[in-house]
């Protein structure tokens, strides 16, 4: 017999060695107001079906939590995938990216004709006909040339290069009512858990739409991003020139001796946008409104500091002259921050800025005062005025630079026509596989791991501790402007996880076993070993990934 503790209840049962993790579920008793998806098991996560052998620390999840959802949206895409194949027996879906409350795929019929609302449809249908058949989903393990050489058959030419190139010895695949996929997640049991989502024609492919997540009976809300697909599709053209469609690509042209080629070639397409935007802005302000002010926001670690100091050198190429300064100088004292419910400080909050006095400075600036502006000392917590003095004259252009930046209430007595939005993202184009979306944030917390180590400032474990909490804050303070915006910036690289796997994993490595953080750093750890490390010997100065690995 083995000893389970259940962190959901606080308690201790015994069970027989190789008792699954859905067995046990049934016998703890705990509130279980939607299903259990997966648990997990001494800080890592694991699907239903694993078998115990050993005493062990089990917490049990549902959608509510990120390794719950997870485990949910890749099951519901080897779902879509395989009834697509169904359906279109030569088609081929390829799930882009999370984007509107769901994920984007394009579908290729096989036949040269266009995807219908008729197509998806049928689709629809066959996937609710084996979410009500509850078909169960298999795992496999064998040695990877074997798998290589099943995905070779099937003609998963994505999964070949992946793992061909990860280095892997065996690897897990799994099976579907005989329809063998590759997902590096966990899945539920069977179909019969899938029963909230919604498959529609959108743009030129689907829209896979997923559980809320504070209600997983319900659907997320809809929510358009018109400019956020845009960048998408602006980006994936470019993959599609540079014949980068997936992580195997990228790993077969970095082991072909390109790096040098893809670095220079992501600096470019990002430098060129640059130049766009900067050139942009010379337009504006010559027209018969004029711009005045440049406002510039997005999440964090999507690399706001950097892109003003880039476009600023721009903007000097096109004969202006920025001035700038942040939000983040404008912030209230400490002792006047806002607090959360637990009493620790709400940074994120909106009145952490003296929203009053920077639009009272911004105005002054505008009309042509000079203003001395503050600088906030983090060390003391107070706003300090040292002298820095700002002016604006002919040929002179502000940038305004921090996460509420595009908040309307910021500006809102300044005329648009003198404003210029710019909202910085890191919209992650690639994927591991056809079938393997790159969550969304990964990108930007790899980013912050590696530059809060370096800095001296947080431990992975803390970084990771505290991240559900700023991607609270964003969801709500930041990201309900991102449309909003003029233009949007993608400071993303194809490359950039090559990259930060050297420096990430000996940082991640720190995070004890024991810690509640450890699930996510084994995630990371286990996601990153799919990528050819790459050295950042090659990367500029001034790249943005430069501002993250020092």
């Amino acid at each position: 017999m083995i000893e389970v503790f259940c962190k959901n209840t606080g308690t201790k049962k015994s069970f027989k060695q190789g008792t699954t993790l859905m067995k046990m579920a049934g016998e703890f008793e705990f509130d279980k107001p939607y299903d259990i998806l997966a648990a997990k098991v001494n800080h890592v996560t694991e699907g239903l079906k694993y078998a115990v052998y050993n005493n062990k620390e089990v917490e049990f999840l549902d959608y509510r939590s990120y390794s719950g959802r997870n485990v949910y949206s890749h099951s519901l895409c080897f779902l879509l995938c395989k009834a697509a194949k169904d359906v279109f027996p030569k088609c081929k879906v390829v799930l882009r990216r999370p984007i509107s409350k769901g994920y984007y795929c394009s579908v290729d019929k096989g036949d040269g004709s266009e995807l219908t609302a008729a197509d998806v449809a049928r689709i629809e249908t066959r996937m609710k006909k084996l979410v009500d058949r509850n078909i169960p989903f298999y795992r496999h393990e064998a040695r990877i040339g074997e798998v290589t050489e099943l995905f070779r058959k099937l003609g998963y030419d994505d999964k070949v290069k992946l793992l061909e190139t990860c280095g892997d010895v065996y690897i897990g695949y799994y099976t579907l009512g005989g329809t063998a996929d590759f997902f590096y997640d966990a899945l539920v049991p069977s179909t019969g858990y899938l029963r909230v989502w919604e498959l529609s024609l959108f743009q030129s492919g689907m829209l896979l739409r997923v559980p809320n997540r504070h209600n997983p009976e319900t659907l997320a809300p809809f929510s358009p991003q018109p400019k956020t697909f845009d960048v998408l599709l602006e980006t994936l053209k470019w993959n599609r020139i540079m014949k980068l469609d997936n992580v195997g690509d990228v790993n077969k042209a970095c082991l072909d001796g390109k790096v040098s080629d893809l670095i220079q070639i992501a600096e470019a397409l990002q430098e060129k946008k640059i130049v766009e935007i900067a050139e942009e802005i010379e337009r504006r302000y010559y027209s018969k409104d004029p711009v005045r002010v440049v406002l510039i926001t997005g999440p964090t670690s999507s690399g706001k500091s950097t892109f003003c100091k880039r476009l600023s050198v721009q903007l000097m190429a096109c004969g202006l002259r920025p001035i700038s300064f942040s939000t983040d100088d404008y912030f209230v004292n400490r002792v006047e921050t806002p607090k959360l419910p637990d009493g620790s400080y709400d940074f994120d909050n909106f009145e952490t800025v003296d929203h009053d006095y920077l639009q009272k400075d911004l105005l002054k600036l505008i009309s042509g005062e000079e203003v001395e502006v503050p600088v906030f000392n983090f060390v003391t917590g107070k706003r300090e005025f040292n002298g820095k003095r700002l002016k604006m004259e002919e040929g002179t252009v502000l940038l305004v630079e921090g996460i509420h930046a595009l908040n309307p209430r910021l500006t809102d007595k300044v005329p648009a026509a003198a404003k210029y939005k710019i909202f910085i993202n890191t919209l992650t184009s690639i994927s591991l596989d056809d079938h393997n979306c790159i969550p969304t944030s990964d990108n930007r917390l790899l980013r912050r791991i590696v530059r809060d180590f370096n800095n001296g400032s947080f431990s992975a474990s803390e970084t990771i501790a505290n991240w559900p909490m700023v991607r609270r804050n964003e969801v709500k303070w930041i990201y309900p402007f991102q449309e909003e915006a003029d233009v949007l910036f993608n400071s993303a690289y194809l490359i950039e996880f090559a990259v930060f796997r050297v420096h990430a994993e000996r940082i991640l490595a720190t995070v004890p076993k024991n810690s509640p953080e450890y699930d996510e750093a084994y995630r990371l750890l286990n996601f990153l070993h799919y990528f050819v490390p790459v050295s950042d010997k090659e990367i500029p100065s001034t790249s943005f990934m430069r501002g993250f690995l020092g």
